[in-house]
């Protein structure tokens, strides 16, 4: 096990995404794409449910029990190690949501998820990871998502929102980009402080994708989110799911008007 979390810690210090294939059955990807369905259905029906991450692009946060295989994937023993290798024994769960491109999405322009913080860009420690999961068998003209290697410990700090680098900086990350083309069942884990973008969708299907937000503790980016369980869905948890979940535990679902919104990312790359 020692061996196996320091080969991660390597890859995501080096590679920036480590993944294991075949994490998920099919089955269980098919599931979690109905739910994600209909999550969207819901979301794009009210403001703020559904925000826009670019053209035929979207973003979706939602409550872990409407995932039904919420508790699968967070107790899963590679997203555990991965969690425990990168951030410490007291990782939190902070963002479930997914990303959905539709036929016609453009390509995003180059950016990270968020500013990069000091520990990161000056004392090379990660304080957060982003896990994909897949609901299709990814092919190039779907648009897959690609990332600029080596870039998640620049600083940014003179980038606009220190998140988007100026387009006289795109060449150098289109040169280091790596296109990843996941299939069903597989999961991976990235810093979301790698420079990334997604691509153009010039096929016929969308290309829905799980995301889980993971934060070290202090990272700050739980006052981002809103994940809500209802009381009996928190007291039948795993002990071990609970004390990683960072959520209110309400009468009540409420939905989720989503707090992170990028508006540069809205109208896609010139």
């Amino acid at each position: 096990m020692a061996d196996e979390r320091a080969a991660v810690r390597e890859e995501l210090h080096t590679d920036r995404i480590t993944a294991l294939k075949g994490a998920f059955s099919r089955e269980w990807v098919a599931a979690m794409r109905a739910d994600i369905e209909v999550a969207f259905e819901d979301a794009r029906s009210r403001p703020g449910g559904a925000v826009g991450r670019g053209p035929k692009r979207w973003y979706v946060e939602i409550h872990p029990q409407q995932l039904r295989g919420f508790v699968d994937l967070v107790s899963h023993p590679w997203v555990r190690m991965v969690c425990e290798a990168a951030l410490g024994p007291d990782y939190q769960v902070v963002e479930l949501g997914f990303d959905v491109p539709y036929p016609g999405a453009r390509n995003q322009p180059w950016h990270r998820d968020f500013p990069s913080p000091p520990e990161t860009h000056r004392d090379r420690r990660l304080t957060s990871l982003a896990f994909n999961l897949t609901a299709v068998d990814t092919v190039p003209e779907m648009g897959p998502f690609e990332i600029a290697v080596g870039t998640q410990w620049e600083a940014g700090v003179d980038w606009k929102h220190q998140m988007f680098p100026p387009e006289t900086e795109w060449p150098r990350f289109a040169q280091r980009a790596v296109a990843k083309l996941p299939r069903m069942g597989d999961i991976s884990a990235r810093s979301a402080l790698t420079v990334h973008r997604g691509t153009a969708n010039v096929s016929t299907e969308s290309r829905p994708v799980l995301v889980l937000g993971v934060d070290a503790p202090g990272a700050g980016h739980d006052a981002l989110h809103d994940p809500q369980v209802t009381q009996d869905y928190y007291d039948a948890l795993p002990e071990v799911v609970r004390r990683h979940l960072h959520c209110r535990v309400v009468d009540r679902l409420e939905p989720i008007t989503q707090k992170h919104q990028i508006e540069e990312l809205e109208m896609g790359a010139p």
